[in-house]
């Protein structure tokens, strides 16, 4: 858990940052920078990507949806990582709904152009099949929590997901978006939400959440949290 405080430094993408200076500034130089916005949607399934993002303040939900229900969180991408990394395996579609969560800047490059920097940029590549590696994980440990875990350890590690890569102590979510993004009801949020806020790891009032309390907060988390924080720490810390 030594790692946490690395997830939670200057607004840079860390991916960018620890790529050799000559390979940096290759991706840099086909990037723009965007201001993204809450509930943009920036790929669909089955879609071929456009674009991929490396966010820097915003960060990214990816969901998976199923028939006419509602979208299920699998994974949150933040300025750790980059949106759009499937494209190293030679696959043009999205696997997943890609949704801003958290709005703020990323820099933005054509998919083409990132699929070139794929081939023509070695040092690009090495960091991409890591976070690949660590993003799998992720969602593999998301699909585990959201079968075995309880309510309130599952939404006290998704709070430390978003405060991880929100840059600041409090932000904006309404009960109903954290329902659809744990596949719970609403009025099951409002219980464990409540339940935080009572012992006073959290205060919450009109969709503005405030983290209080961090290390209770990792307290009353599922053992999840921690060991996506240790896979990424592994491969890149």
């Amino acid at each position: 858990m030594d790692s946490i405080p690395s997830l939670r430094a200057k607004p840079v993408n860390l991916l960018l940052a620890g790529l050799p200076l000559k390979a940096r500034k290759q991706v840099l130089g086909l990037c723009e920078e965007v201001e993204l916005s809450f509930g943009s949607i920036l790929c669909e399934p089955q879609a071929a990507y456009q674009h991929v993002f490396f966010p820097t303040t915003a960060f990214i939900s990816l969901v998976a949806t199923v028939d006419d229900r509602r979208p299920l969180e699998m994974g949150l991408i933040g300025f750790e990582g980059m949106l759009g990394v499937t494209l190293v395996l030679d696959v043009a579609a999205a696997p997943l709904r890609g949704v801003v969560q958290g709005p703020g800047f990323a820099l933005k490059m054509k998919a083409a152009d990132f699929r070139h920097q794929v081939d023509a940029n070695p040092p690009l590549l090495r960091v991409l099949k890591r976070y690949l590696y660590v993003l799998s994980a992720q969602l593999s440990q998301t699909a585990a929590c959201t079968r075995f875990h309880e309510i309130e350890a599952r939404l006290s590690r998704w709070l430390l997901m978003t405060h991880d890569r929100a840059h600041a102590d409090h932000f904006h979510l309404t009960h109903t978006f954290l329902a659809d993004m744990l596949g719970v009801q609403r009025s099951a949020v409002t219980i464990a939400a409540g339940a935080l806020q009572r012992r006073g790891l959290i205060r919450y009032t009109r969709g503005e959440i405030t983290i209080l309390d961090r290390a209770g907060l990792e307290g009353a988390s599922c053992v999840c949290y921690a060991a996506v924080i240790e896979d990424y720490a592994l491969l890149f810390g």
